[in-house]
């Protein structure tokens, strides 16, 4: 009989010593300040009798204890700000000064405009271009927005969903005028149609020809850029509506089966497309409980792929996700406080083992944020990864009673959520019945009331006031932005061949009328300067809009 003594060595001598053989660690010898060696888990017979088998080993099924055998050992995650202002030419100063400043990837926040798939110059945008994000129209905005930054050594993640087919070609085509094939491509668009419906609203067209979108891009990517994460899974903003950490994991992943299945209906097979799935997740307040959270959410998906999807490959079962700390908990009062709050939440994330963190700035509630916060924010990542020392273990909680606790009960949890859902139909019905949404509100409403009635503290709003005056640098936009967005559609209007781009739309309409992959025919739209939201509303006609019913 093997004893959990023999798996730990037969686990270090087969899994991850060759791992770190072939990819060295960061370090020749990890200790603490003090000189104690730090081994990359603690042996299962010096730790307490908490120790159980259903937690594994690190990068082995279920994966609980981290996608990856040496984790931060090997890699640390990958640091994205979110960032995206202005016009392309002000993000793109941006991003280069981030990415001097150390930086790894690259996450694009675009104008409401671009989320809805509507040009700078259509008379819905006027008022909001470039102001919540990056104003994106044509190719010609996404070349600017990227030079200087070599595609083939960044990745990029992209927060766009209703057009991310445009976006991503778009990416797609502007590498191809580097010199980048599309096959070397690493990133991530989110393109998470159904939490749109959910909690979100950034959506365009009805649910089932945004989800064929989702499984073209599935089908598109999986041999023209697999390097590319297709989805990006986002239970940040259900969290960010008002739900649960039980309610963010278990709609995130019954969201996931409906897009899993939906696949699968359309011919893929799940190990040809689910390693290019990942997730985005939120770290809240709770400590404790946010580390749970993502450690329950990794042994769940693992089951579901692999007992209700039948997924072979240990790649596909794999939960890999991005986190962003919660914009949803900084406040306007003594938004010094912020920084506080953002490194708990970011700690959180590091030690449930995150893939990438962007860490919210402390002047987030109170406008888009300046450089020097941004730096600060920046900073708050470095130094968790570099002077902490909770980078040096590979799961430094493992085995304590109330995390494996936490993570057993909202595993369970969620568990019962998904089963309900599922028993409704699936995660598509749940929405259309608007059981998702109002399970979300009512969970903010009860937050709410915890909060007016002190059961529940936030520092400098409901307790330990002061009276203050705001003096920190605010961020201010220049006005100019959109008519120069309008001005240079004009221009690229008047210069590129307006009969291709016509041909071009028409066969967009029979594309979009059949079965056809849209995504080469995208590619070559945006190429020939067709633009974003010319493209949006040719699949406008064909497909309609969607209208979100009332609940209430």
């Amino acid at each position: 009989m093997t004893t959990k003594d023999d798996q730990y060595h037969i686990w270090h001598e087969k899994i991850y010593k060759p791992l770190t053989q072939k990819y060295p660690e960061r370090k020749k010898e990890f200790k603490t300040s003090s000189g104690i060696p730090i081994p990359p888990i603690t042996p299962p017979d010096e730790v307490c009798p908490g120790y159980d088998e259903k937690l594994g080993f690190p990068g082995e099924y279920p994966f609980i204890r981290g996608v990856q055998p040496s984790m931060y050992r090997g890699r640390l995650w990958t640091m994205r700000q979110y960032a995206g202002f202005s016009s392309a030419e002000e993000s793109n100063k941006r991003y280069r000064f981030l990415l001097d400043q150390g930086q790894t990837g690259l996450s694009v926040a675009f104008d409401l405009p671009t989320q809805i798939g509507y040009d700078a110059d259509d008379p819905i945008a006027l008022g909001e271009v470039g102001k919540v994000g990056v104003s994106i129209s044509s190719i010609e905005d996404m070349e600017t927005l990227f030079d200087q930054i070599p595609m083939d050594k960044v990745s990029t993640s992209m927060t766009i969903n209703a057009p991310a087919a445009v976006l991503l070609a778009m990416y797609i085509a502007v590498a191809k005028r580097q010199g980048v094939e599309a096959r070397k491509l690493r990133g991530t668009i989110q393109n998470d149609i159904l939490k749109e419906y959910v909690a979100r609203g950034t959506y365009i067209f009805p649910p089932t020809p945004s989800m064929r979108l989702i499984t073209d891009i599935f089908s598109f990517c999986k041999n023209e850029v697999p390097l590319w994460n297709t989805i990006s899974i986002s239970g940040y903003h259900i969290r960010e509506a008002g739900s649960s950490a039980v309610q963010e994991v278990a709609f995130t992943l019954a969201n996931a089966i409906a897009y899993i299945e939906a696949a699968i209906k359309a011919g893929l097979d799940v190990d040809d497309f689910a390693s290019q799935l990942s997730f985005f997740f939120n770290a809240h307040n709770n400590f404790l409980e946010e580390i749970a959270k993502f450690r329950a959410a990794r042994r769940l998906y693992a089951s579901i792929m692999k007992d209700r999807f039948g997924s072979q490959k240990a790649e596909s079962q794999k939960l890999r996700f991005h986190t962003q700390t919660a914009g949803s908990t900084l406040t306007a009062q003594q938004p010094e406080n912020n920084v506080v709050r953002v490194t708990l939440q970011a700690l959180a994330a590091v030690l449930g083992g995150t893939q990438s963190l962007h860490t919210n700035s402390m002047d987030e509630a109170l406008w888009l944020p300046t450089q020097k916060s941004v730096q600060v924010a920046l900073r708050t990542q470095q130094i968790i990864a570099f002077e902490s020392g909770v980078a040096d273990s590979v799961d430094p909680l493992a085995g304590s009673y109330l995390v494996e606790h936490l993570t057993d009960e909202i595993e369970k949890r969620a568990c019962e959520y998904i089963e309900k859902i599922d028993a409704m139909g699936g995660a598509l019905r749940a929405i259309e019945t608007g059981y998702m949404q109002n399970e979300i509100q009512d969970s903010a409403f009860q937050s709410q009331l915890n909060l007016e009635a002190g059961e529940d503290v936030v520092v400098g709003v409901n307790k330990f006031h002061v009276d203050e005056e705001i003096v920190l640098e605010s961020l201010r936009l220049d006005p100019a932005i959109e008519s120069n967005q309008r001005e240079k559609l004009r221009i690229l209007r008047a210069k590129r061949d307006n009969d291709k781009v016509g041909n071009l739309l028409l066969a967009l309409t029979e594309a979009a009328k059949s079965d056809t992959n849209v995504m080469p025919l995208l590619v070559e739209c945006v190429e020939n300067k067709v633009t974003l939201g010319e493209i949006c509303n040719q699949l406008r006609k064909v497909w309609g809009e969607y209208r979100a019913p009332n609940f209430l």
